[in-house]
């Protein structure tokens, strides 16, 4: 049976925030070092000023060098939607260019449109995209390595097992949210309380940010709002590792 996720509620409330946000809150429940869980810049949006992105990893790798021969696997086009089935919903499509450099596009229009026809909310690759005008005006956020106006020989050569993009190892079922900031994994053990906390987090930074806006500030003040803030940030983190 499908695990069903994040509610509709927390997928939204998690969407009215940004990456860096959702980075902040998942360091203050300390289930992982701060360095990882995140891609890094080799992967950036196509289109930044789409909204974020959230959802959960659909996983392939994919060939475009050179046509496929006797005993070479090929994953189609309808088994990546039917695979759509075994996770929680939305889905996000996951590429490991197995190339490098990349040789061709791993996407483009069509691709992109059918993706988005069957459920999926966005795509990520560690290679390059194409038809970025087109796939722009579909509101289909994509996460590249670059463009490539060819696709090649493209293929999807395997589906389902883990990936290596940006940095960071993605399988079937990860939970992802992405913006024009990058792409982050959300623990699924936490998801609901991230999204729940990231309000929290933002009435902390409000303390400094807000103090800032007003006029004539000083040196003296804006220390005190400062640690304010650090002291709020701390109460967070400790009612949240509390659970």
């Amino acid at each position: 049976m499908r695990d069903e996720g994040l509610g509709r509620e927390d997928l939204a409330l998690l969407c009215q925030y940004d990456s860096p946000t959702v980075c902040n809150v998942i360091e203050l429940f300390e289930v992982r070092p701060r360095d990882v869980g995140y891609m890094d810049a080799r992967i950036s949006a196509c289109f930044p000023e789409m909204p974020p992105m959230v959802g959960y990893a659909c996983t392939a790798t994919r060939r475009c060098g050179a046509a496929t021969r006797a005993g070479d696997t090929e994953v189609s086009l309808v088994e990546q939607l039917e695979s759509f089935d075994a996770l929680s919903a939305p889905p996000v499509l996951v590429f490991q260019d197995l190339e490098h450099p990349s040789v061709a596009a791993t996407f483009g229009d069509m691709m992109c449109k059918t993706y988005q026809t069957f459920g999926a909310v966005g795509l990520i690759t560690s290679g390059a995209g194409r038809d970025l005008e087109q796939v722009r005006e579909l509101g289909f956020p994509v996460f590249t390595n670059g463009t490539i106006c060819s696709h090649g020989y493209g293929y999807n050569a395997s589906m389902g097992g883990p990936v290596h993009v940006g940095g960071i190892t993605v399988v079937p079922g990860d939970l992802l949210f992405a913006d024009c900031n990058g792409v982050t994994m959300i623990p699924v053990e936490i998801a609901s309380e991230v999204a729940q906390a990231c309000a929290d987090y933002a009435a902390c930074e409000a303390i400094v940010l807000d103090y800032l806006s007003q006029d004539s500030p000083t040196r003296a003040a804006l220390a005190e709002a400062q640690a304010e803030c650090k002291r709020k940030m701390a109460e967070l983190g400790q009612r949240l590792r509390q659970g």
